[in-house]
C-alpha cells in the first residue's frame, strides 16, 4: 500500500505557547490546571496535526507531555457533535497507563462537558459499566476488559 499523504513538514515557527495551538478556551483552561506553561517539542508537533484530522505516530522521552499531546486533540474534536455516546477509545497496555489517562481527562477535560470512563482488568465491573451507561464518550481501556 502507498501511502498518498505528504508527511507531516515541521512548522515554519512553532508554537510557543498553548495558546498559539488550535484549542479552545476551555481546554487551555484545563492545560494551565496541569501546570503546563508552554509546549514541549512533541506536542507542538502532534497537537495541530491531530486537531486537523492526520493521523499522528510520535514517540518522545518519558515526561515529555505525549499523554497531553494526544489527549487535547480528541477533547477539541469531541467538543462538538452528537453527545452521549461512545465516540472515541484509548487502550493502553496497563491498568496503570489506563488510571494515568483517566486522570489527564479529568483534568483536561474539566471545562468541556466531555465525559470520559475507564474501563480495566483485576477489579469489579459494576462501577464500571455505571460509568458506560452514564453516557461516556471517551473510553480509557486496557485490552483484557
Amino acid at each position: 500500500m502507498v501511502d498518498t499523504e505528504p508527511p507531516i513538514s515541521p512548522a515554519k515557527s512553532k508554537p510557543s505557547s498553548f495558546s498559539d495551538l488550535p484549542l479552545h478556551p476551555h481546554l487551555r483552561r484545563g492545560v494551565e490546571e496541569l501546570g503546563y506553561r508552554e509546549p514541549t517539542q512533541i506536542q507542538q508537533e502532534a497537537i495541530p496535526a491531530a486537531v486537523g484530522g492526520r493521523d499522528i505516530i510520535g514517540t518522545a522521552q518519558t515526561g515529555t507531555g505525549k499523554t497531553a499531546a494526544f489527549l487535547l486533540p480528541i477533547l477539541e474534536r469531541l467538543m462538538t457533535g452528537p453527545r452521549g455516546r461512545v465516540r472515541a477509545l484509548v487502550l493502553t497496555p496497563t491498568r496503570e497507563l489506563a488510571l494515568q489517562a483517566m486522570e489527564f481527562l479529568r483534568v483536561l477535560g474539566r471545562h468541556t462537558g466531555v465525559r470520559s470512563a475507564v474501563v480495566y482488568g483485576g477489579v469489579g465491573m459494576a462501577d464500571q459499566e455505571r460509568a458506560l451507561r452514564g453516557g461516556a464518550e471517551i473510553i480509557v481501556a486496557t485490552p483484557g476488559r
